[in-house]
This record gives C-alpha cells, structure tokens and sequence, in this order.
C-alpha cells in the first residue's frame, strides 16, 4: 500500500427527518445564499422543509443552477454574494448544486483576474467561503469531498477544480427524498457511483487488502439495491444503502494508497462538453473501451473484480477479465443506459480527434494510473466507443 495523508472534516447527518437537524448548523448572524437548481425541490417538500428551519437566519435565494453547472450562471450567483453580503451558502441539491457552490466557495474569496483562472490554472482552495449542503440526489458523493466540476458553454469546456478549503462543513443526507427523483436519474445516480468506485478500483494489484474491499463492497451493494431502488423508490432500506454507497464511493477514503485511473471521467466530461450528455453516461460510453483498450494493463484486476464481484469463476484471467468487462457493460444496460456514442448522437465522426487536441492543446501529456495514456491513445479509445 502507498503512503497516504486522509482528513475528511466533512460533518455527516444521515436518516428520516434529518433535514430540520439544518437549525443548528448555521450561527444565527450568518447571511446565507440558498442555492438549488430546476425547482424540484419545491415540489417535493424538500424547500419547505429547508425554509422552516432557516426561519431564524437572513436568508438569499438563487435558483436554476443546471444540471451541468454552468460558469455565467454561477457567476449572476457571485454577484448576489458580493451584493448582499453574503456570508455562507447552503447547497440543496445533487452534485451540480454542490459542485456549483464549491465554485461559488473558491470564487468569493479569489482576488486574481477571473473565477476562471481557478479551473483553467488549477488553483487549489485552501479555505473558501463556509457551506454545507442538503443532498437531494445520491451520485456524485460531492456532499462529502472537496473537488468540483464545472461547465463553460461559451467554449465548450468542462474542467475540474478543487482544494482542502471546500469540503463542505456538514451535510444532511436523508434517503426519503430520492422518492420524487425520475427514473432516469436515479438510473444515472447509481452508473455515477459505480464507475466512481471503478476509476479507484480498476487499475492494478498493489496488495492494499482492505481498500480493495471497500470498492469491492461498494459495487456489490450497489449491484443489490439496483433492481429496488428503480422498482420502488420509496423502500427507505434501499434508498438509505443507495444514498450511502454514493457518499463513500467518492469521500476519499477507498482512494488512499492506492493508484487511481480517472481517465474515464476526463474523456467523459469532454463529450458531456460537446454534447451536452449526462455525464453518467458519458462514462457508459467510455468505460468499456476503456478497459479493452487497455486490458494488458489492467487484467489482473478486472479478473479480480469479476471474481469478486460478479462471481465469475470460471476459465483463465483472460477470460475472466474480458467476462467483467462484458458484465459491466450489461450492468449499465440493465440501467437503460446505453453504451455508444453513436446511441447518443449521429455527429460523432469527428470527436476523437477534437478530444485528443483538447487534451494536447492543455499540456495534458498522460492520463491513467500509469500516466502513460497519451493524446493519441485517447483517440483510440474514444474512436472504439463509437
């Protein structure tokens, strides 16, 4: 096992009826900004139940952050914070909202040129502005960690950012809310978490027994859950191991001493960017070819991964390696997500190779554990998930 640092600070309020627990995670002199997205919230009992228990503090409301959160708009949300003085942000949403006020956490407190410089130069936050969240949508596990992701539409861009400044200062989980969550997100929510686990997983045997187990027991809970929590989004037991599977799956902790690969994620995040795909199924397209273009590297541990997993026993590692692959494209599958690019658009030709430029005109020389996945070979890979 590598050497490793670990400090989540991140205060977790998990179960029923949790919500009205936000009345004494907030000082009384604080100023909030209440951030949530396309209004659902207010549907579906989640905005009442947050109102009532900021009854007591000075509270600003910014709604509409989108599903990929979208830079101009979280910059109409900087104005409001630097106009009324804000003084700490509520997050109640999934990860966009989140990820939206981690940005909004960094850029309250930035003093260089423009917020974008923190994406595009990579700077880390060391202490933003105060936030905590409301999770209303299980995927992510940004209601636990402390990195980000952020959209521009004006060039087409999805980068990432981060630092040990925006882990939130608490998070209220409450497993009743996915009841009103579509099928279809949930179905995202549950590919989101799993290939999480996988880009910590998925790479090669370096003798870290335990962290192999917690990814291992992560995917074989959301493989269980799958099936109930899409038939019946109000069975509570379901929804709390859900709920919770998605929150480990990316709080850091299955990621230390261990190498990660991410380089799914990255070629997602492009076609999320080009094509405005939900970005858990981006990383349904890219996975499989993922793991095919590189199972020399990766065998052991798919083999690994498909004993343990999915139970398959039986034949070499080969064929136990290429057996989890082929499983893991069905589980996506059995989600209703597919698994081409060109299920999701006809003007796909073309798209490897922008992505490669992208990556070669950022100085991006090497994705994946071994930092060996270089522009060329991304182009591959995005060409077989055609």
């Amino acid at each position: 096992m590598n050497n490793f640092e670990f400090k989540n600070p991140t205060k977790i309020i998990f179960g029923k009826d949790t919500i009205e627990k936000l009345e004494s995670e907030i000082t009384s002199d604080a100023k909030v900004l209440l951030l949530y997205g396309g209004g659902s919230i207010k549907k579906n009992g989640i905005y009442e139940q947050v109102t009532k228990a900021l009854s007591k503090v000075k509270v600003v409301e910014f709604g509409g952050i989108p599903a990929n959160p979208e830079y101009s708009i979280l910059m109409e949300a900087l104005k409001v914070i630097k106009d009324e003085k804000i003084t700490y942000l509520l997050a109640v949403g999934g990860g966009s909202v989140i990820d939206g006020t981690k940005f909004l956490s960094a850029a309250a407190v930035y003093n260089g040129d423009t917020p974008w410089d923190i994406l595009t130069k990579k700077i880390r936050t060391e202490k933003g502005m105060p936030f905590g969240t409301v999770l209303t949508l299980p995927a992510t596990g940004s209601e636990m960690n402390s990195g980000a992701v952020i959209t521009r539409a004006e060039t087409k861009e999805k980068l990432s950012m981060g630092g040990p400044g925006l882990f939130p200062e608490f998070s209220i989980l409450d497993p009743q809310v996915i009841r009103s969550i579509p099928e279809r997100q949930l179905a995202n929510g549950l590919a989101d978490a799993f290939t999480h686990v996988l880009e910590q997983y998925m790479t090669y045997p370096i003798g870290a027994l335990l962290q192999d187990r917690f990814a291992e027991s992560i995917l074989q809970t959301l493989i269980e859950v799958t099936p109930k929590v899409l038939k019946d989004p109000t069975d509570y037991k379901s929804a709390a191991d859900f709920m919770w599977s998605c929150t480990m799956a990316l709080n850091g902790l299955i990621q230390k001493g261990v190498p990660g690969d991410w380089a799914v994620h990255m070629m997602g995040h492009e076609l999320t960017a080009l094509f405005g795909i939900d970005h858990a199924r981006t990383l349904a397209v890219i996975t499989p070819s993922h793991y095919k273009y590189n199972f020399e590297a990766k065998k052991e541990k798919l083999a690994q991964y498909g004993e343990r997993v999915w139970n398959i026993t039986e034949g070499s590692i080969d064929d136990k390696a290429y057996a989890a692959i082929e499983r893991t494209e069905a589980f996506f599958h059995e989600l209703g997500i597919d698994t081409k690019l060109s299920d999701y658009t006809k003007d796909y030709e073309g798209t490897a190779e922008e992505i490669a430029k992208r990556f070669t005109d950022r100085g991006w020389k090497g994705l994946g554990e071994h930092q060996n996945l270089s522009p060329d070979k991304v182009e591959k890979i995005v060409k077989m998930a055609y």
